[in-house]
């Protein structure tokens, strides 16, 4: 079993009932990325969150954004089916990423319900939850883990 077969296997294991395949770590969503061209990292924060708080740094093709909700006003976003159908393929390895866990989660149903084979939420996020002084970047989440992104 190869490296990336190891990691979704785990991955799927992970799925508590959950209505798409699973979850991985940032450091597993990480090592898909690099083991495999095909994976595609789908960042779903809004523009705003990407161009203030940093955006990951991952090869050119492999990462695509749609917002999940648009800012300001946190609106859910109409359109995020078909932008997504514009930017991947249904039988690709997807990973969802958002500031903590909650929209990837969201977004990894939706595109399942939409015919994607391989949804995977991003456990903890880009920043990871708050810490006791309210600070994000700190408990978790891809920053956290000292993965590759670009700082605002």
């Amino acid at each position: 079993m190869s490296n990336i077969d190891t990691i979704l296997s785990v991955a799927r294991e992970r799925n508590q009932g959950w209505p798409y395949a699973g979850a991985v770590t940032p450091q597993e969503a990480w090592e898909l990325i690099e083991a495999d061209a095909n994976v595609k990292l789908i960042d779903v924060r809004t523009n705003a969150e990407r161009d203030w708080v940093g955006r990951v740094a991952i090869p050119d093709g492999q990462h695509g954004a749609v917002q999940w909700s648009t800012y300001p006003g946190g609106v859910p976003n109409p359109d995020f089916a078909p932008q997504l159908s514009a930017i991947a393929n249904k039988q690709q390895v997807l990973l969802f990423l958002c500031r903590s866990g909650v929209r990837s989660r969201h977004a990894a149903k939706l595109a399942t319900e939409q015919g994607f084979q391989h949804c995977f939420d991003i456990l903890e996020g880009f920043e990871g939850d708050k810490d006791a002084a309210g600070h994000r970047k700190s408990l978790g989440g891809w920053c956290k883990a000292g993965l590759p992104w670009l700082g605002a």
